[in-house]
């Protein structure tokens, strides 16, 4: 078997993570062994007695994969026979985990970026997960939910001072506890009205797909 398909060999039965793997290359002839050796240059090899020790990489420090498959075909090429041996391989370090912004940290950022003078806002609550719908909509019972969104999670409208809708504050009260007990949520404003001065009314009526809200 040539040396090429020995590496390939070696480097289908490595953990799909690996990052790095050192390598044996065993060869008798000292004189093979030497010319493999300075074939194998670009590697940083290590001569020990029959041995040949090597390094390869997928990212940063030692030559990558392809590499090793390119020098050990030139050795191949100059009919030089030996055995290639793991000797041993690490994984990649997990990838850090991305954390999400609760629901509470979600509105306090919606909220940055409203108009100094708003006074009504339409939102919506959409859930990671149908699942929770029924006790979502308790933990949120003081927004009036309204369910139809076409998505598991509710409607709900916001009053900065005065009209039909929960403050800012309690509506960050009601995320807080779908975020204390783990339900994943997302939060969003569709619309936003300022300055609304509601005479006999209750505030602004938004229709959304032929429904009022």
């Amino acid at each position: 078997m040539s040396l090429v398909e020995q590496w390939n060999r070696v480097e289908s039965g490595l953990d799909p993570r690996w990052a790095d793997a050192r390598l044996s290359l065993r060869i008798e002839d000292e004189t093979a062994r030497s010319r493999a050796a300075a074939l194998l240059a670009p590697a940083g090899p290590g001569v020990a007695g029959s041995e040949i020790r090597f390094f390869t990489a997928r990212r940063g420090s030692g030559v990558g994969p392809e590499a090793v498959r390119r020098m050990l075909k030139r050795i191949d090429a100059e009919g030089i026979s030996g055995t290639l041996t793991l000797v041993a391989s690490d994984a990649a370090p997990p990838e850090p985990a991305v954390s999400r912004p609760t629901a509470a940290a979600e509105w306090d950022a919606a909220l940055a970026v409203l108009p100094s003078d708003w006074s009504d806002i339409l939102c919506e609550l959409e859930l990671d997960s149908s699942a929770d719908i029924e006790r979502a909509a308790v933990l949120v019972e003081a927004l009036n939910p309204i369910q139809g969104t076409g998505r598991p999670g509710f409607r709900f409208r916001s009053a900065r001072e005065r009209g039909y809708g929960a403050s800012a504050g309690m509506v960050r009260r009601c995320l807080e506890r779908l975020d204390n007990e783990g339900i994943g949520a997302e939060v969003r404003v569709l619309d936003v009205r300022s300055d609304t001065r509601p005479v006999y009314t209750q505030g602004p009526v938004w229709f959304v797909g032929g429904k009022q809200h």
